[in-house]
């Protein structure tokens, strides 16, 4: 149960951040066990796979209503406009050695993109001129952190005396999420908001047991064999998924190829990449002036994903086989 005595005796709101995965839902299943009223949350960063914003609804028709926050990066957009109309025609020939003909060549491409679409992932990094990396992971605070904060949190800290932040991580996924503790009291220097983390000693197949319980189906994308629900894909996906992605989801790819295309425009050298240069080990590429969407945009991945033995050996039957109606690396996920 809630530890309720390790905090102040006033008003206070509980706030669970939903993203679609298995450990959100099953804070939201336990707060409803323990009969606690929460706000549920759901940042949409744009870049999901669209069976993710069908089980959201899902979700929300079973168990409650779920609020959805956007982030919006609309003016920051026009604010970068007017730098590259500005800045960048003498920028580009002082440090990047384009002629001014080249440089206003260059500015017009880019100011061609350069507008909001109205989906924060893409709108971010259109902003930034470049897709996140493990070096540079501002998707996260950019996308989640920052507008539940502006648009749920701080607004209810105005209206109450505790805030209680639920976390659903888990030591069993890494070393550091071990050492944390299962309530962090005025978190990120905050009075009266606390990080609870009731999850911290469960393991997948309690996660699931609990959904299960309460006849609540997984996300259906843990039964096409992905590991994570969330940003489709993530920067950070793991070869083994990206190949599911490839064989399962190919519109998810190109869809992200098109985002390249975009961002690339919008990038001081007029090129970006979702994946760093240097993922695939066979064609690893530090040289900026080697690198194109060509050589490692994102649908170039496609051999290396399949391939067996360090990349040298294409798998083919991994690449079409697709017979498996339900592939989920769980256990228990597909009964």
């Amino acid at each position: 149960m809630f530890p309720e005595n390790k905090i102040s005796d006033g008003a206070v709101r509980h706030v669970i951040s939903l993203s679609g995965g298995k450990d959100s839902l099953a804070l939201w299943l336990l707060s409803r066990e323990w009969d606690i009223d929460s706000v549920v949350i759901f940042a949409d960063t744009g870049h999901e796979h669209p069976l993710t914003y069908e089980y959201i609804s899902l979700l929300e028709q079973k168990l409650g209503p779920v609020i959805r926050v956007r982030a919006d990066f609309s003016q920051r957009i026009i604010n970068k406009r007017n730098y590259i109309q500005n800045i960048w025609p003498i920028k580009l020939v002082e440090k990047y050695g384009y002629t001014p003909q080249g440089a206003e060549q260059r500015v017009a491409e880019t100011l061609e993109q350069m507008y909001p679409r109205g989906i924060p992932f893409l709108d971010l990094c259109i902003w930034k001129g470049r897709f996140p990396s493990t070096r540079a992971r501002f998707c996260t605070f950019e996308l989640k952190h920052r507008p539940i904060d502006e648009q749920i949190i701080q607004p209810l800290l105005g209206q109450y005396d505790d805030v209680v932040s639920w976390q659903g991580v888990r030591a069993q996924e890494s070393a550091s999420r071990a050492r944390l503790p299962e309530l962090e009291l005025d978190a990120d220097n905050q009075p009266g908001l606390h990080v609870y983390r009731p999850l911290l000693q469960w393991t997948h197949d309690d996660v699931f047991a609990l959904a299960k319980r309460h006849g609540i189906p997984p996300n259906p994308l843990y039964q096409q064999g992905c590991s994570r629900v969330g940003c489709m894909p993530c920067i950070h996906a793991r070869k083994k998924e990206l190949g599911v992605i490839f064989r399962r989801f190919p519109e998810q790819i190109q869809r992200v190829a098109e985002w390249e295309r975009i961002v690339a425009a919008c990038s001081t050298r007029g090129n970006s990449t979702f994946f760093p240069s240097t993922r695939d080990p066979l064609k690893a590429e530090q040289d900026i002036n080697k690198i194109s969407l060509d050589s490692h945009g994102i649908e170039t991945y496609r051999r290396w994903v399949f391939s067996l033995h360090g990349g040298k050996l294409f798998d083919e039957i991994a690449a079409i086989n697709d017979s498996q109606p339900c592939y989920g690396i769980y256990t228990g996920i597909c009964e």
